[in-house]
């Protein structure tokens, strides 16, 4: 590559860049908040109907309520109706657990034609994967931070 194709190159980056239309980033995290406060209101209704209809506490009612969540959110993501909400709202559909299990079903539904195990299995487990030693790594140093300020957790 040439001095003249560099600078060519650099002289259509900032022309293009020019042209390019501004990100409305406020307007962006508002509805992101907003989208995903909704997500874990409904979430928190899911659990108070658990704990008033079939008598849970709050610590049974909890793990229902996340699977509850995770079947709407496959559910949406196989009709398609979750993609189009996320366009919309951002991360703020992607943080909850619904985000999770929409980009894992997302991958299984995208990769289904290569077979069960090549295709669905080894592409939506590649998501998880990093998932699960991304939280390994963090509760260990977590717990390394407890040991060495001496923290005290209380379980009851």
């Amino acid at each position: 590559m040439s001095f003249a194709d560099s600078k060519e190159q650099k002289d259509y980056q900032k022309f293009a860049k020019d042209r390019e239309p501004s990100r409305p980033v406020v307007r962006n995290c508002i509805i992101a908040f907003f989208v995903g406060g909704i997500i874990c209101v409904f979430g928190q209704l899911l659990m108070e109907m658990y704990q008033h209809w079939f008598g849970m506490s709050e610590e049974d009612a909890g793990s229902p309520t996340v699977a509850t969540l995770i079947l709407i959110s496959v559910l949406l993501t196989g009709f398609g109706v979750y993609d189009k909400i996320a366009q919309w709202a951002g991360a703020g559909t992607g943080v909850p657990v619904t985000g999770f299990a929409n980009a894992m079903s997302s991958a299984a539904i995208e990769h289904r034609s290569e077979g069960l195990v090549l295709g669905v299995g080894g592409n939506m487990f590649k998501l998880a994967g990093s998932v699960i030693v991304f939280g390994t790594v963090a509760a260990f140093f977590i717990a390394l931070i407890y040991l060495i300020f001496g923290i005290e957790v209380k379980h009851t």
